[in-house]
């Protein structure tokens, strides 16, 4: 492999992400589609949103796609379709961003949350099934009505082992695909689009993600009919007929402009995602090489579908390693011009929004503990070479200077 440059003359500036990059790669289509667009003076859903929704179902291989606001109001949205409400109980992971939760609560609903497998980050099917098993043994009123496993950074959840459960507990599985379309998961007889998988699934279209919006834009998934319609409903405040209203629903449209964009945008997902697991497997093999993983200062991502016939095993929303002085580190690659992130730096269940649940430090001791070492290296499709080899100069040095690496 080629030798690590280390760069010691100059600074390079590396981007957490860089859209305009993207942007000037596909400038003319976009542009083009946004010209349409304005002067159509067609702006609130229609016909692009339309088209952009049944291509999203080919994409994810379901039914049923509903457009709606955001990756937000798509949890919010799907969580009143399900008919969450006061009182009811849902289990989530904590370690996520905070609409997972949130919205829950938005609802006067509680949520519990179960701690993450130490490998994927997402939530443990294990502590599932032991916080569903403790609740019933303890003849808890209010079983839990819905679980939402979050697809974190761009991998599958154990779906099988959860829709097991849900079988088992009756429950229903809302999944949080919000950084995760495309990904895939092996199944016992087929390979699964996640998103197909449980009763529904919402992605979100927040500009840094693999599929970004100009803007905010959301999208529920689902293979059930009533679900759907009922979703369609909500999203324009709860009318089937203008002016006519069924249900108390909101204003959770996405708008045709957004959508315009993403269908232009929706032809080279499956090329970005591709590109982003190359740039991966290179931040693998740099770091291996380094010396650094050996000694256990640095742990790359771990893809445990890479490995089982699965193309999209992993979407590497995000690149995320583990470190030894991760806080000190960010300081030193964010002073040398590398965009690198912390997602996320509290667990939920530490939040002082959450502190009436009544959770304490330790309570989940995985996701705290990956809280405190997890950090995002930058990654996207048109990332080079150079910079990567750049981003890997920088943790080494860091190393050697600040932990006596040699």
């Amino acid at each position: 492999m080629k030798k690590v440059n280390l760069f010691k003359k100059g600074m390079m500036l590396v981007p957490a992400l860089d859209l305009k990059a993207q942007y000037l790669s596909i400038k003319e289509e976009i542009d083009r589609k946004i010209f349409e667009i304005v002067s159509s003076q067609q702006f609130i859903l229609g016909q692009e949103v339309e088209e952009f929704e049944k291509e999203i179902t080919n994409f994810c291989e379901t039914k049923y796609a509903v457009g709606v606001s955001s990756g937000s109001d798509a949890l919010l949205i799907s969580l009143m379709a399900l008919g969450v409400q006061e009182g009811d109980i849902v289990a989530t992971t904590p370690f996520t961003f905070f609409a997972t939760a949130g919205t829950v609560a938005r609802l006067r609903a509680t949520p519990v949350f179960c701690d993450i497998d130490p490998k994927t980050y997402n939530l443990s099917p294990e502590k599932l099934e032991e916080l569903l098993k403790k609740r019933r043994k303890n003849n808890q009123k209010s079983e839990i009505k819905i679980v939402i496993p979050v697809h974190l950074y761009g991998q599958s959840s154990d779906m099988s082992a959860i829709l097991s459960l849900s079988e088992e507990y009756e429950f229903k599985v809302l999944s949080d695909a919000a950084q995760a379309i495309g990904a895939d998961y092996p199944g016992e007889e087929r390979v699964w689009r996640v998103c197909s998988l449980g009763k529904a699934s919402i992605i979100s279209f927040y500009p840094s993600k693999n599929l970004g919006a100009y803007g905010d834009g959301g999208m529920v998934v689902t293979n059930d009919s009533e679900l759907s319609e009922k979703l369609k409903m909500l999203r324009v405040h709860g009318a089937r007929n203008k002016y006519f209203y069924e249900l108390i629903g909101g204003n959770f449209r996405l708008d045709a402009l957004q959508a315009a964009i993403l269908r232009v945008k929706l032809k080279y997902l499956e090329g970005w995602i591709k590109a982003r697991q190359e740039k991966a497997l290179l931040y693998e093999q740099m770091l291996i090489h380094s010396g650094l993983v050996e000694r256990e200062l640095i742990i790359p991502p771990v893809s445990v579908y890479k490995n089982r016939g699965v193309k999209n095993y992993h979407t590497f929303h995000q690149y995320v390693i583990r470190a030894r002085e991760r806080d000190k580190l960010h300081g030193f690659l964010r002073q040398n011009g590398i965009g690198a992130e912390i997602y996320y730096p509290l667990p939920l269940h530490l939040q002082p929004c959450f502190s009436y649940l009544g959770y304490k430090q330790g309570s989940f001791p995985e996701a705290e503990k990956a809280a405190r070492e997890v950090l995002a290296l930058p990654i996207y499709p048109e990332l080079s070479i150079v910079q990567q080899e750049y981003v890997i100069s920088k943790i080494i040095e860091f190393y050697k200077e600040c932990c006596d690496f040699i």
